[in-house]
């Protein structure tokens, strides 16, 4: 087996023992990419010379040596971020952000930049500037978004970690559905410096995407800048809303699911409550606002009457859209968060996690995103959004595991969430579940990524 199969945390172990040539593993990595990229575009960038210059001075660190994908969404000391649009409001450079600096200082390399929805403005990733990212399981589906291109490229085994961003769920979605496991932790527990928005947001958050739970623990560990232990999660309390959330899902992922919190009961000698949370619908829109109103910060009216010709119609309706929000509306929507805020304090006095479906319906066509669940036919973003937001309004962490498969083969994934700073319990909870499906569905690799590993 090619060592750039083997898990993120199997990589820095051989590394470190000396039984894998990081430069090797870089060159085999920048090999694949050209190899497989092409049919996922993930990957928007690759500079092999600043990764080799980055692993020629990589300190022994956790990562020593492994090749890692960052987003488009934080600048390089030599390459401005882009946000997968044609142009941005305001300008931007190259510098070390906080997930670089994150990386190089556990001894990781970058490889390539991942693609992703344009301006992060959308939960499938299929708009974007270099094209649509694809979904690995099946290429004329939707990866998800904004993170597309991470989780693509982790999906395909380009590479084995990848760095997102979640504002209103753009690490959960595209974990979910490309198979993936993903962090969203607490707010501003993880490296956010060099973002354009890190001075005035309330909602974004740096994270893992892997294809585990430990991977996703070592990468969240760097980018926490602090070590994400182990613990127990024996006895877990698992709250379950009957809500939208959990009903007004396809029976595939109802059942999935439903399985997926028997199993993590079961294996943790745990219990289900049903829970009551009311004003999830709220919540969401809540947050809706909130992030659309931080997206203002630093912009003029005159800048939105210029806008680049080759930003997609609908953001160009979204960006304008913006300068009619009242102020009220705003002020609402942070009472809003005040008052989930209060109610997941007392829920989480009773329960250790909530869990529900990350997504409602698997990956839609990238043609044509939208999912067909219950309650009728609804864009991808309007149903996802639903069940991610609230996590991103109050700023509590939340993980998404794989759970099963759909009819037609795509990957269907629960929601874990729990208490603020509680980040290494939903990294305890998703590894119990992995143990008690004897890791069916983290070890799953689509066809694309059971191809014959590239020699060099």
């Amino acid at each position: 087996m090619s060592a750039l199969d083997l898990s993120l945390r199997e990589q820095a172990a051989e590394i470190a023992a000396g039984d894998c040539d990081p430069a090797d593993l870089l060159d085999e990595t920048l090999a694949r990419i050209e190899q497989r990229n092409p049919a996922l575009n993930a990957v928007v960038e690759t500079f092999p010379e600043h990764s080799r210059e980055m692993l020629a001075a990589a300190p022994n660190g956790p990562l020593h040596g492994v090749p890692i994908v960052i987003k488009d969404e934080w600048p390089l000391p030599w390459r401005a971020q882009r946000f997968g649009a044609a142009e941005l409001l305001e300008p931007t450079t190259p510098g070390e952000s906080g997930p670089y600096r994150a990386l190089r200082d556990a001894g990781a390399v970058i490889v390539g930049v991942g693609n992703m929805h344009e301006l992060g403005a959308g939960s499938t990733g299929n708009v974007s500037v270099y094209g649509p990212a694809r979904n690995p399981w099946n290429t004329e589906r939707c990866p998800g978004g904004s993170s597309s291109g991470p989780a693509s490229a982790v999906a395909g085994r380009l590479v084995a970690g990848a760095v997102g961003a979640d504002g209103l769920g753009s690490i959960r979605f595209p974990a979910a559905y490309c198979g993936l496991t993903g962090l969203k932790p607490t707010f501003d527990r993880s490296a956010m410096d060099g973002h354009h928005m890190a001075p005035v947001t309330t909602l974004i958050v740096s994270g893992p995407l892997c294809a585990d739970a430990a991977d996703c623990r070592l990468l969240g560990s760097a980018l926490h800048g602090e070590e994400l232990a182990a613990g127990d999660a024996s006895g877990l309390r698992i709250g379950v809303v009957r809500d939208v959330v959990s009903e007004d899902v396809t029976a595939d992922v109802r059942e999935a699911c439903d399985a997926a919190i028997e199993t993590l009961r079961a294996e943790t000698g745990g219990e289900v409550q049903e829970i009551s949370l009311p004003d999830l619908e709220l919540s969401a829109l809540a947050a809706i606002l909130i992030i659309n109103a931080e997206s203002l910060n630093g912009t003029t009216p005159q800048q939105f009457n210029h806008l680049h010709p080759d930003i997609s119609p609908l953001n160009r309706g979204v960006m304008k859209y913006r300068l009619l929000l009242p102020a009220a509306a705003i002020v609402q929507a942070q009472r809003v968060r005040t008052l989930m805020r209060r109610r997941l304090a007392a829920l989480f006095e009773e329960v250790d996690v909530i869990a529900w479906p990350t997504i409602p319906a698997p990956a839609p066509p990238l043609e044509s995103p939208v999912v067909e669940i219950p309650s009728g036919i609804h864009s991808a973003d309007q149903a996802n959004v639903r069940g991610a937001a609230l996590a991103n309004l109050t700023g509590i962490p939340a993980i998404s595991a794989p759970v099963g498969f759909s009819g037609e083969g795509l990957p269907i994934a629960l929601q874990l969430q729990a208490a603020w700073g509680r980040d290494e319990l939903l990294l305890d909870a998703a590894e119990v579940l992995e143990r008690g499906n004897e890791r069916r569905w983290v070890e799953s690799r689509p066809p694309l990524a059971e191809a014959e590993p590239t020699e060099v």
